[in-house]
This record gives structure tokens, sequence and C-alpha cells, in this order.
């Protein structure tokens, strides 16, 4: 029973869950650092070679020799990571986009991952995956470029030391800062109206992108019958050159976003822009049989895709303030984002192509970065201004102050206002009672005032009744003033 006890509190309990806080052991540690360090290497090779033995194997009048593929996949390699080659003394700048996504995004997974199983909860700690992932492929393309010295393919060693490092670096530091959580961090710390901006900005570079998709494959498909006749019969041909296309489509469809925007691009002497077209003779590549043979007076129709991608962005932020200067600003921030994102995509996509009459191909990036801010920013300013909230206009400061005599009012206590109201009446009553007494008291000492006035005039004054004393009394014996007649009977 206490067997069955054991087996009955062991399922109960998940095997898999460790404690958090219990960390690797050196030797862990170490396994998992070089796992990232030579993961990506030896994935991001062995496709190469994959890739190169089966065009190999597929091409017609060739003699397979794995040891012949297994050299030849370090240059690849080094393609892949936008390293410059030179065939001898013709240099080749074009390079594929499509293997460079690939080998970022493989070394920001293989950074994630060892950042996760060493435990690492902020970029500091997984800065150990970050300098190994950067080191390995950094020391790695200087090997592969060191050992091509003296073979028909070589590569600058410097440059081969740098721009892998560069581009793992930038891949393995998004991949840990997104398992560590930096993304929320940064989003708290951010301007709320800057981070939209970003995201913004995100959905409109991959707008513009899908436009210039959209624009590749129309034309692609109306000049099917014309690439359809690049090919070559033999299967081995037709299979390298749909290959190569493949490879190569991230750069078409870049070229075609300068197209759409107005500045173009150019391969050799063919110069194809929006508002101008100059000829010239163009690779036997299936990628290319869809473009034009002459201008077309329809072509700046197609100016209305990157403005639809300005008013999507607009309308994306037409909510996020109620002001509309900082929507505007907003709306600057993702024009910003979609300039920049030109910049990279024009920088990767176009370089020297040999010393023939197709070298350079490349796309304007100073121009094409500031029209996509513009084609961004102008109508997406335009829907975010009209389209959202405005605020009211600012009062002048007389009704300020009524407004805040108002609000004061409203603080007052209800009980405390009726009071008040009632006292103030009952002093307007008591004013009214008063009045008219004080005038009843004023008229009859204004009247006596008036008949004694008058009584003096006619000499009619009563006596005094007080008598001061016996000198100053009258009789009637009283000799008269001189002026009054006596009488008939005193006669």
């Amino acid at each position: 029973m206490r067997i069955m006890d054991l087996l009955a509190d062991s399922r109960e309990e998940p095997v898999g869950d460790l404690e958090p806080d219990v960390e690797p052991s050196r030797a862990a540690r170490v396994r998992v650092l070089l796992a990232a360090a030579l993961g990506p290497l030896v994935t991001g090779y062995a496709a190469v070679a994959a890739v190169l033995a089966l065009v190999a194997l597929t091409a017609p009048r060739t003699v397979f020799s794995g040891t012949g593929v297994l050299l030849a996949a370090g240059p690849g390699w080094l393609a892949a990571h936008q390293v410059r080659l030179d065939l001898g003394v013709h240099p080749l700048g074009v390079l594929p986009l499509l293997p460079t996504l690939g080998t970022l995004a493989l070394a920001a997974r293989t950074a994630s991952g060892a950042a996760v199983r060493l435990g690492c909860r902020s970029p500091r700690e997984a800065l150990p995956v970050f300098a190994t992932v950067t080191g390995a492929h950094a020391l790695f393309g200087l090997a592969i470029a060191l050992c091509a010295e003296g073979s028909p393919v070589t590569a600058n060693p410097l440059v081969a030391f740098v721009v892998p490092g560069l581009l793992a670096a930038a891949a393995s530091a998004a991949g840990i800062a997104w398992c560590c959580g930096l993304p929320d961090v940064v989003a708290e710390r951010l301007d709320p109206l800057a981070l939209r901006g970003l995201r913004a900005g995100a959905l409109g570079l991959a707008v513009l992108v899908a436009c210039g998709a959209a624009v590749f494959t129309v034309a692609t498909a109306l000049s099917w019958r014309t690439v359809a006749d690049m090919y070559e019969p033999a299967f081995g041909s037709s299979f390298g050159m749909f290959l190569l296309s493949v490879l190569y489509l991230p750069n078409a469809v870049t070229a075609a976003l300068s197209f759409v925007t107005g500045p173009g691009f150019s391969i050799g002497d063919l110069d194809v822009g929006m508002f101008g077209y100059r000829g010239g003779a163009v690779p036997g590549v299936p990628l290319l049989g869809g473009l034009p043979e002459h201008h077309a007076a329809w072509w700046p129709a197609l100016l209305a895709l990157p403005a639809a991608a300005g008013v999507l962005v607009g309308w994306s932020l037409r909510k996020v303030d109620a002001d509309p200067a900082q929507r505007i600003r907003t709306v600057a921030v993702a024009g910003a984002v979609v300039a920049l994102g030109c910049v990279l995509l024009g920088t990767l996509s176009g370089g020297r192509l040999g010393d023939g009459p197709f070298d350079p191909v490349s796309v304007p990036v100073g121009v094409a970065s500031v029209v996509a801010f513009c084609w961004i920013v102008i109508p997406g300013s335009f829907v975010a201004f009209f389209t959202g909230e405005h605020e009211p206009p600012a009062p002048p400061p007389e009704a300020l102050e009524d407004n805040e005599a108002f609000e004061d009012a409203d603080e007052v206590d209800a009980e405390e206002a009726a009071e008040a109201v009632e006292e103030i009446e009952a002093s307007e009553e008591d004013e009214e009672t008063e009045e008219p007494e004080e005038e009843l008291e004023e008229e009859p000492d204004e009247d006596a005032e008036f008949e004694a006035d008058a009584d003096a005039e006619l000499g009619l004054e009563e006596p005094a009744d007080d008598v001061s004393g016996d000198d100053e009394a009258v009789t009637g014996g009283t000799e008269t003033c001189g002026d009054v007649e006596p009488d008939e009977t005193d006669r």
C-alpha cells in the first residue's frame, strides 16, 4: 500500500515542473551557448550546400562533386549574409534577399531559445547569448573569407567579418528582446503616441510592400508569354532559372515598390520611372520578364496605391488623441518608420553586377525614402486631422471667470444658500416698513414749521406761556406802540 501511495503521489505531481529559481549548472550553460553558436552556422551552411547540390544534380552537362559543393557553400553562405563577392575581377554585389531573411529568422530563433533555456528574464542576463551568436557569425565569415583566398570566388575579410556580425547582432537582439519581455518594458516607458506611430509605420510599410508585390505580379502575369520563352526546354536549366528567380523575388518586389512610389529603379542603362523611361539591355532571367519596353501614359494612375497607404495610416490614427496636432505628430512618426524601411530595403536590393551592361542595379535610396515619407505623411495627416475629434475653442477670459464663479456657486451648500436668500428677503421687507413711518413722522414737523412762519408774517403769534420774571410782565395799562391807534372805547 505504501508503494501504491507513492506512485499515486508521483502521478499527481508534474514531473517536468522545475523550480523557476534554480539556475542551470556551468556545464549546462556551456552546452546551451555552444548550441547557440554552432546551430545557425551549421544549419545555414547545410541549407546553402543543399541548394547548390540540387542545382548541380539537375543541371545538364555538369559533373557532381561533393567536395566542390562544400567548398562553394562557403561563398554562398557569405552571399546569404549580403557580403559582396568577387568573381575574379568582376564584383557581384546584387545578392538575393530571400536567403538573408531566412538567416535572420534562424539567428533570432536560436538566440530566443537559448535565452529561454538559460532562464534569462532580462536583456542584461541574456548578454552572453547575444555575444555568442554575434561573435560566432563574425568569426565564421572571417574564416570563410580567409579560406577562399586564391580561389575563383573571394571576399573582403573585413567585410566578411563585419556584415554577418551586424546582421546576427540585429537578429539575436530582436529574438532576445521578444522572449525577455523587452517590448512591454519599452511600451511602458515610451510615449503612447510614439508607440502608436511605430505600429502604424509598420502597417504602412507592409502595405507599400504589398502594393509593390501586386504590381510585380500583375506585370509578370501580363507578360507571361515572354517569361515562358526565357525558360529552356531542359529541366535542369529551367529549374535553375526558376530557383534563381525565387531567391531574388524580394529584390524585384523592392524595385516595384520604388516604381510605384515614383522614383523607379535602374539596371545598367535601363532606367524605369513613373514619369520617365530609358531603354537598355536586361539579363535574360524570367524574373525580369515583366519589365516594360516603353513608357505608358497611364502609369501615374498607380500613384493612387501609395496614397491609399497614407490614407490607411491616417485612418488608423484618427482616434489616438483629441488634439489634431498630436495626431499629425503620430503620423510623422509613422512616416519616419516607412522611410527607414525603404532605406534598408533599397540598400540591400541593389549593388554591382559585374562590369557589363547590367552594372549596376540600383534603387535611388535617398529619393525613395523622402517620397515614401511624403506619401504617408501628407494624406495621412489630412485624414487624421479631419476625421478625428476636435477640441472646442478656448473661451475668452471673461467667460472663464464666469465659469469659475459658477463652479464656486455649485460648491455652496443648498441649505446655506436658502438661509441667505431668506435673510435678504427679510431685510428688504423691514426696509419697506420703516420708510413710511419715517415719512409720517417728518410730515407733521414740516406742517408746524409752515404755520409758524405764516403766523409770524401776519403778526398772530401767541404770547409765550412761560414768563421769566416780574420786570418782564406786561399789564393792561402798558403804553402801546406809537404805531397802533387806540380803540374808540378808549377814547
